[in-house]
């Protein structure tokens, strides 16, 4: 499963790098994206929907970091 570590990145790069990453991606991909900003948390799922792309996961991982699940449509 793909991975995008955009840990130490603050706003608006974890958004643009995972828009970067889906860019890669084929349709039906999951990418599971790691970061410290907890914006990231809201950010990144609102992308999802102006992006058309699926949310399966989204958490504060125990380590404090982020976790967010995300599956690639086009």
């Amino acid at each position: 499963m793909p991975h995008l570590d955009a840990r130490h990145l603050f706003c608006p790069l974890p958004v643009i790098r995972v828009g970067e990453r889906v860019r890669t991606l084929a349709p039906g991909d999951v990418l599971t994206v790691s970061c410290t900003d907890r914006g990231a948390l809201q950010d990144i799922p609102a992308w999802c929907r102006l992006e058309g792309h699926e949310l399966l996961a989204s958490r504060i991982e125990p380590t404090g970091e982020v976790s967010i699940t995300i599956r690639v449509h086009r």
